[in-house]
């Protein structure tokens, strides 16, 4: 028996249902079968609306599979019913499965089908079942007989990938991931709270909007009847000194990258370009997935990145586009949200995994830019933030930087320094963390010489031969981390906190204003028992930005003057942040 009887019954299921942007589902009907026996179950909608439970075993003797579980399991917050105590979500093991490697880029039903040679088993292609899916009742009997049997194709095709797949599985992460992919069912239905008055505002005037951008914050005049000018831009650039890496054809490289980078080491000069850039070229406000509600609801893709971390819609998904649009948040009346982030986490797995004292102690100091300065003889013992802003930003940069790999060539343009204040300061990290070099050698010649990396919870990355070193070397953190977000968000579930989103290494939570310290307390509680389950004890710290209703969300570093601007334009001043 698969799984060597851990389970009396291994159901597998789908659900056929309409979905509107940012809407909850209107389920029309599921079948499931479960795989032992072959007992097959189909219940149209009027069935389906009548039994306040699922309609097959989901206690702690029984597995549920299904290929992207959130889609099912949005139908089963929908309906009432509880979660199964057990879930094995395929989408996610065949994602690990091909994690790293080169190929084929879908990670389907189909694709994962095609991968196993079980291409018998593809649903036929049955466009018109689809569209009346998408379309919505009443239906006639041949309608509803003919969606039950769409439906089943889709579970009778889960099922020869399960008996595939299943014996391969480890069993215990599987069943971590299937847990998070509960919590990414109800984070979708939970959603952002939205102004959405206020956006539809901003987004019937956009038009005039983008005019009036251009002529406030463009006052170098780099834009031209309405369009960037990289050649005014160079000239910009020469004038205030601020040197610019470049294509191998001499052009400069104007990726979104580079402009981020940029962006947080001449704040000042690039930052405001950079938000205009974006807003001017890429940003579709009427894009942005709102439900009826006004609650901002997009697909959190789970485990899309190599590192396994989650990777929403940019266009759909409200911290996806520019960081000015996100004053958009505001929790409703007698609600609060909160904004808790891991502090330095990437920092802080690197010191731990490489078990690096000096690390350790630099994390733990609170400042661990700071901190390094002053263990690298750069600055006195008795230095701070206030005495040696200069010396604290450029160790920050430097220690930033190493994370990702990056060499003297960048970290000097990082920097606007030259190649040698860069292998200064890089020889300065070397010597103040040898242990977290050495621990770093090992884990590229781990990668490359096994041919894969993989996280405490099993999540593993295939290491090709071309592969990047500074992907390899950051994995490690990347995906540990990854993996302490997900506990976190799993822990806090089990404890009735309302998470709004995941945002790389945060959460946003939303709860009523009166039991808020109480909640953020509990949900930082989380995060440090994630952070400890992960690190073998080491533990991170976290920070939490509270709003309460009136206010708004905004980044407490990033896009305040542009959402101003905007607001200017839109003569609403009420709405304006404090600079």
């Amino acid at each position: 028996m698969l799984f060597d009887g851990h389970f009396d019954q291994i159901w597998v299921a789908d659900f056929e249902y309409q979905c509107l942007d940012g809407g909850f589902p209107k389920v029309h009907c599921m079948v499931a079968r479960e795989l032992t026996s072959g007992k097959i179950i189909r219940l149209f909608e009027d069935e389906l609306l009548v039994i306040k439970q699922a309609p097959f075993g989901t206690g702690s003797r029984s597995l549920f599979i299904a290929f992207y579980a959130p889609a099912e399991f949005s139908c089963f917050l929908e309906l009432g019913w509880e979660f199964p105590s057990n879930t094995v979500d395929l989408y996610a093991e065949y994602r690990l499965l091909r994690c790293g490697m080169e190929g084929e880029k879908a990670f389907s039903l189909v694709a994962a089908l095609r991968h196993f040679n079980l291409d018998r088993f593809i649903p036929e292609e049955k466009h018109q079942w689809r569209e009346l899916a998408i379309r919505g009742g009443p239906y006639s009997k041949e309608e509803r007989k003919g969606l039950l049997d769409y439906c089943q194709e889709d579970v009778d095709a889960t099922c020869s990938l399960a008996e595939t797949m299943l014996n391969g599985i480890s069993l215990p992460h599987a069943l971590i991931r299937g847990r998070y992919m509960q919590s990414i069912a109800l984070m979708e239905r939970n959603g952002v709270p939205m102004d959405y008055k206020l956006l539809n505002e901003v987004i019937s005037n956009w038009t005039s909007l983008k005019r009036g951008l251009i002529e406030k914050i463009d006052t170098q005049r780099i834009y031209r009847q309405g369009s960037f000018s990289e050649q005014r831009f160079e000239q910009y650039l020469r004038k205030v000194g601020i040197p610019w890496p470049r294509l191998d054809s001499g052009r400069l490289e104007l990726t979104d990258e580079v402009f981020r980078q940029k962006s947080k080491t001449h704040p000042k000069a690039i930052a405001p370009y950079h938000e205009l850039r974006t807003s001017l070229s890429r940003l579709k406000l009427a894009g942005l997935s709102i439900g009826p509600d006004g609650r901002n609801r997009a697909m959190l893709s789970p485990f899309r990145s190599d590192t396994g971390r989650n990777q929403p819609s940019t266009s759909k998904f409200i911290f996806g586009p520019s960081c000015w649009i996100r004053g958009f948040i505001k929790p409703g009346p007698g609600r609060f949200i909160a904004y808790i982030d891991y502090s330095q986490q990437e920092l802080g797995i690197a010191a731990a995994l490489s078990e690096d004292e000096r690390m350790k102690e630099a994390y733990r100091s609170g400042d661990p830019y700071l901190r390094f300065a002053q263990m690298a003889g750069a600055v006195p013992e008795n230095a701070t933030k206030q005495s040696h802003p200069e010396e604290r930003s450029a160790y920050k940069v430097c220690m930033l930087a190493v994370q990702y790999g990056m060499g003297a060539e960048s970290l000097a343009i990082q920097l606007g320094k030259t190649r040698h204040d860069a292998n200064k300061l890089l020889r300065a990290h070397k010597d103040t963390f040898p242990t977290y070099w050495g621990w770093n050698d090992r884990i590229l010649n781990q990668g490359f010489g096994n041919g894969s990396l993989e996280t405490i919870f099993r999540w593993r990355r295939a290491v090709q031969a071309d592969a990047k070193p500074a992907s390899v070397g950051n994995f490690p953190v990347q995906g540990n981390g990854a993996e302490m977000l997900r506990l976190a968000i799993i822990k806090m579930h089990e404890m009735d906190i309302q998470v709004a989103a995941p945002i790389h290494d945060a959460v946003l939570i939303e709860g009523s204003i009166e039991q808020a310290d109480t909640t953020v307390q509990l949900a930082q509680s989380c995060m440090r028992e994630a952070s400890k389950m992960v690190l073998s004890g080491f533990e991170l710290d976290s920070e939490a930005e509270v709003v309460a209703f009136p206010n708004r969300y905004m980044d407490k570093e990033r896009g305040k003057g542009f959402w101003n601007t905007v607001m200017d334009l839109t003569d609403r001043k009420d709405c304006q942040y404090e600079l």
